[in-house]
């Protein structure tokens, strides 16, 4: 039996394709094995939001072969379709597929004997226009499923929509059926996962391939579906994030309240510049939507520092924002010049000592606030889905508002459901709980 092995780089998008295509794999025959481990084919699925993706995919391409000297090794992903010359340079590399080509992978898969030159198939991004479902499973307690790709905004920053092409959305219908085929492998949570989650549906009004669909309609038919616990939303855009799904989540059986929302800065200025569709005034306000109507409500943020033209009056304004806002953490990104946006042709360049000083003073800032969102829940009682990790005798889980708890490993509490009480903060941030009883022992 041949063996394959998967790295995967970047969003939870990227985790759910990377499990489709090895099941594709394990469907033909091969057996999946751990990436340290010794393999016949090495799968590399790549990001292009970091500035290194280089260096990164040529170390995992040294760390694969260095345990199989003779195996195949293949690249897809964003990275695979945005400099696929690039990648094909790299000692040790086969095959680099685009982002029309990943899903046939197996196709390209008849001989496995080392190239002298990588292989490239890939494509005008034009014509990646189709829709492939995805969804994760096997690889963590929950599960990441695939509803939208692509992307139809220009921000000056962003390569995503170079990478992955327009946006396009699965059906309500196959989405649905894909969940209720999830909750029969006894999954609690799903993850909802998209480029732009929030313009699901919006392709097929422009085609008229099939009746229009939103975003809404979605949550709406999810939250019918059986055997599920849980759906988290990934990731959504503040001006698509409506009043109505809002409203419909505080109130839902299965939506946690739980929202990451990127804002990207807290200056106008700053914000038009990235090209992106609203100006704070509107974030703030979804904010305060959020808390009015689920005060437990735990808010991620995505931040830039250090983009073209950021002074240190904007980003005060965005250090500022942040700080006055009720959100629960940030996920703070360094600007890195990027091929092909327009943001690399702009002006008064920000110097890399000083966009990773504001990067370190945001991260700071996140841990405070993670720290207070986490203390205002301490001595409730919350619904805790356990995941299966082993560190140093501890397991960890996630509230439904996603604060983080940890408490003595228990075999017994993989994958399950429990209430308990959040007792106090540990030193590594996350919250220790009560010790409790598995009532069920039988479920080991």
């Amino acid at each position: 039996m041949k063996k394959v092995a998967f790295h995967t780089l970047g969003c939870k998008l990227n985790f759910s394709e990377t499990s489709t295509i090895g099941r594709l794999f394990e469907e033909q025959g091969y057996q999946k094995v751990d990436f340290k481990e010794p393999s016949d084919v090495y799968v590399i699925n790549t990001c292009s939001v970091t500035a290194n993706a280089d260096k990164e995919c040529k170390q995992i391409v040294k760390s694969a072969l260095s345990v199989s000297p003779e195996a195949y090794v293949v690249v897809v992903g964003c990275y695979a379709q945005l400099k696929p010359e690039e990648i094909a340079n790299i000692d040790g590399v086969d095959l680099v597929l685009g982002a029309s080509e990943k899903f046939k992978l197996l196709n390209y898969l008849n001989d496995l004997t080392k190239k002298s030159k990588a292989e490239i198939y890939s494509c005008e991004i034009e014509e990646a226009n189709f829709f492939v479902d995805a969804y994760s499973l096997g690889d963590r307690t929950r599960v990441f499923l695939k509803a939208q790709d692509g992307c139809d905004y220009s921000c000056s920053f962003c390569t995503i929509p170079l990478a992955r092409g327009k946006s396009r959305s699965d059906s309500i219908e196959n989405v649905v059926k894909n969940a209720n085929d999830i909750a029969k492998q006894n999954i609690k949570e799903i993850v909802l996962t998209g480029v732009n989650l929030g313009d699901f549906g919006n392709n097929a009004a422009k085609t008229g391939n099939r009746k229009a669909e939103t975003f809404f309609d979605l949550v709406k038919e999810l939250d019918e579906v059986n055997g599920i616990e849980r759906f988290r939303i990934s990731s959504i855009e503040p001006n698509l994030l409506k009043d109505e799904v809002i409203e419909f989540v505080a109130q839902s059986k299965r939506f946690v309240p739980h929202f990451h929302i990127p804002l990207q800065s807290g200056s106008n200025k700053m914000l038009k510049a990235m090209r992106r569709r609203y100006l704070r005034e509107l974030y703030a306000d979804r904010v305060s939507r959020i808390k009015t109507l689920m005060p437990h409500c735990c808010i991620g943020v995505d931040v830039i520092v250090g983009f073209p033209g950021e002074s240190d009056e904007d980003f005060l304004d965005t250090y500022n924002f942040l700080n006055e806002l009720p959100v629960s953490y940030l996920h703070v990104f360094t600007y890195s010049e990027r091929d092909n946006t327009d943001a690399i042709h702009l002006p008064d360049v920000v110097p890399v000592a000083v966009r990773k000083k504001r990067n370190k003073m945001l991260r700071i800032l996140s841990a405070k606030k993670l720290r207070s969102f986490y203390e205002q829940h301490l001595g409730e009682t919350r619904t805790v889905l356990f995941e299966g990790d082993n560190k140093e005798g501890f397991m960890h889980g996630f509230t439904d508002n996603y604060v983080k708890v940890k408490t003595p490993f228990n075999a017994a509490l993989i994958n399950q459901l429990k209430p308990v009480t959040l007792k106090a903060l540990d030193a590594d941030g996350s919250v220790l709980l009560e010790d409790f009883v598995v009532e069920r022992p039988e479920l080991v």
